[in-house]
């Protein structure tokens, strides 16, 4: 769905990364190791938060 506002381990915020990291990873075709480096996430936990969300609000929407 939404990605989440906080990593589910740590804490940290990671929800403010979330456009930028998917317009980038996305349109520009960067590295998404490079990116995040670039947002300043380090943790892996807070990592794979970003890389391995799908954003479904699109598909489900419609039935809410």
């Amino acid at each position: 769905m939404m990605v989440p506002v906080r990593c589910f381990t740590c804490g940290k915020v990671v929800a403010e990364h979330w456009e930028e990291f998917k317009a980038r990873t996305r349109e520009d075709d960067e590295n998404p190791a490079e990116v995040l480096d670039d947002l300043g996430i380090e943790r892996a936990c807070c990592r794979r938060m970003l890389v391995s969300h799908q954003d479904l609000v699109d598909v489900v929407a419609p039935y809410q």
